[in-house]
């Protein structure tokens, strides 16, 4: 579950919770993992302690539910502007890319989130769970039309590529270019041509 209360917020609890996230993230774009403290949220988003607390159980909780707020930035912004390709890989990359470009720009903040998702926190789990799920129905929407054989699974394994090579970029094992080309390889390898347009036997 993303967040501790088990009633809907209202609207300015919704805010208010808006808020603690947007100072999280403002604090880790400068500062990354260990930028991000507590006290330093509430002071930032002008709320006391108790309040960021009451909405999230630890710094590894809201780390993690910002790149869930995130990812649903971009689901929508794609949303907004869907990929035109022909084939469901040259689509895939493209969300992809997007994604990629947006978070090559905010290396500590990512690092920052990435990190929280290795945390045993229910709360910080919960949230790897909605993100599993909204990178998958990201990529998926991407394939679009013609239904594609098994198309969740092979959304969700390159969903699982995507996580362990921004995990090497993040480590400085690897590059945002060569985190694509993994992905690229994977995109290709699961969506062929072949899915779309197979060949007719006489």
């Amino acid at each position: 579950m993303e967040q501790t209360l088990s009633r809907p917020l209202t609207r300015a609890q919704q805010a208010r919770r808006q808020r603690v996230i947007d100072a999280a993230m403002a604090l880790g774009l400068d500062g990354g993992y260990e930028g991000v403290q507590m006290r330093d949220v509430a002071a930032q988003a002008d709320v006391a302690m108790g309040t960021v607390y009451r909405y999230f159980t630890s710094k590894d909780h809201l780390l993690a539910a910002t790149l869930v707020h995130w990812i649903e930035l971009l689901d929508t912004r794609i949303g907004q502007h869907p990929p035109r390709a022909t084939q469901p890989a040259d689509r895939v990359l493209d969300v992809l890319d997007r994604a990629l470009r947006a978070m090559g720009r905010q290396p500590r903040l990512v690092a920052a989130v990435f990190t929280s998702l290795s945390s045993p926190d229910p709360a910080a789990v919960g949230c790897q769970q909605q993100i599993t799920l909204l990178m998958e129905g990201i990529i998926a929407r991407a394939m679009g039309e013609p239904v594609i054989p098994d198309m969740s699974d092979r959304a969700r394994m390159i969903g699982h590529v995507w996580y362990s090579a921004l995990v090497g970029w993040i480590n400085g094992w690897s590059t945002m270019a060569r985190v694509y080309d993994e992905l690229a390889v994977s995109v290709r390898l699961l969506l062929p041509d072949e899915l779309t347009h197979p060949h007719v036997q006489s």
